[in-house]
């Protein structure tokens, strides 16, 4: 008898708390059901506090929603779990005059921003005949649900097992109304297209090939742009042998069991790089390094059924994910997902330091540096956001004047995509409140 008035006393105490989060929260629950903005459209919004691990807020916590660039927080966990604290840059074998490689999937190699310069000096110094190993890839260069009309954009390179240069074309003006081009190499493919005058300067490049187009308006001042070029191995080599200003040949060959690999940069860093500016590329060629250190093969399905198989299937919710970067409009999650992705980051970095440099901080740098401003000059969000057309969503951790630690999640779909900006404003005025009044 004196066991069940226990589990009573006990049973009690948790409801009342439970009751007591709910009663605090209220406040903000109102904001979120009275707001005319927000309930103009589908949104979710779950909050979860990390110190008494429970949810004080959730609306439409279980339904579904496209994350858009959200889904990389997905792939974020899934390199801390899987990729080391180091990514592959190359992989090798010497025999006898002979230096045979193949590529790891790394994006950084001859990165405008990214490169370390390893792979770079290791082949440049290198005494022996060079030879490249094409490895095949089960991905295509696009992943599933992409848009075709932007090739052509910066955000959008092609997926790639030995990737250049970012696999974009930088386009620079110069001091005679030119443009300069990065790599030299497609400095010929550029041509005048009378077709794309329409009052403003535009730049573009063919559907099928590298030809690049531009109209016959003045090149603006300080004019920098990044076009995606059409990959392929053959170019790729074409591109380093003229770079390492050394003879490289393609040939088959199978690769032996035992191979060296060449570390280029720390994984911390390109994911933060990936994180912060939101770089699609950066976040596709990161799951084709997992493939191939995982699987040995180039095969992002594999790394995503993987993770579901062992770590996400434990989730509050189904997950769906077709790419690594949220171009894709077909991957869905709820907002209770998120917030099981961020506790499983929290709990893998509880080092806050290390933790949110992972994250834009509200007010100070990445994506949230202007929609938030500091309060009393401390930062106090620290989450990624996501942008597609008719999604807006933020996801990650917020801490309060009280000193709170929470994780949220906040997704916005189906908007007409002109009021993204008033739905911004007014998820910032809710994080704010929240800061400021708990």
């Amino acid at each position: 008898m004196e066991f069940f008035k226990r589990i009573f006393i006990v049973l009690i105490l948790v409801i009342n708390i439970y009751n007591v989060n709910a009663q605090v929260f209220s406040d903000v629950y109102a904001k979120l059901q009275q707001s005319q903005i927000l309930n103009d459209h589908f949104f979710g919004f779950s909050l979860y506090d990390l110190d008494s691990n429970r949810y004080v807020v959730d609306i439409n916590g279980h339904k579904h929603f496209t994350p858009a660039s959200n889904t990389k927080v997905f792939t974020l966990y899934t390199a801390l779990e899987m990729l080391g604290d180091s990514i592959p840059g190359l992989q090798y074998v010497e025999k006898g005059d002979s230096l045979l490689f193949w590529g790891t999937g790394d994006p950084t190699f001859l990165h405008s921003k990214m490169d370390s310069h390893v792979v770079y000096n290791f082949l440049k110094k290198t005494e022996k005949k060079l030879f490249f190993i094409p490895t095949p890839m089960q991905n295509r260069f696009f992943a599933a649900g992409w848009t075709m009309d932007d090739f052509d954009s910066y955000y959008q390179p092609e997926i790639a097992t030995f990737p250049i240069y970012g696999n974009v074309v930088t386009f620079r003006e110069n001091s005679h109304n030119g443009l300069k081009l990065v790599p030299y190499l497609f400095q010929e493919k550029l041509t005048i297209d009378h077709s794309l005058d329409k009052g403003k300067f535009t730049l573009s490049r063919s559907f099928v090939e590298n030809q690049f187009l531009q109209s016959r308006e003045k090149v603006p001042s300080n004019y920098v742009n990044e076009i995606p070029f059409k990959y392929s191995d053959t170019l790729a080599i074409r591109l380093l042998s003229d770079t390492l200003n050394k003879s490289i040949q393609i040939i088959e060959y199978s690769k032996p069991t035992e191979v060296k690999t060449l570390y280029s940069n720390a994984t911390r860093y390109v994911l933060r790089e990936m994180m912060l500016p939101s770089d699609n590329y950066l976040a596709e060629q990161i799951l084709m390094m997992i493939s191939l250190q995982k699987f040995k093969m180039f095969d992002t399905y594999l790394v995503r059924n993987w993770m579901k198989d062992h770590y996400f299937k434990y989730y509050s919710d189904e997950i769906v994910l077709h790419d690594g970067s949220g171009l894709s409009s077909y991957n869905k999650i709820t907002p209770q997902n998120m917030i099981d992705v961020l506790v499983a980051i929290k709990n893998k970095l509880p080092d806050e330091s290390q933790r949110f440099k992972l994250f834009s901080t509200g007010g100070v740098d990445g994506t949230l540096k202007r929609s938030y401003s500091t309060d009393r000059g401390v930062p106090f969000v620290f989450a990624k956001t996501g942008t597609i057309t008719s999604v807006y969503c933020q996801s990650g951790y917020l801490i309060t004047r009280s000193g709170k630690k929470l994780a949220f999640s906040f997704l916005n779909n189906n908007f007409i995509d002109e009021r993204s900006a008033i739905i911004r404003k007014e998820m910032v005025n809710i994080m704010t409140y929240i800061r400021q009044n708990y």
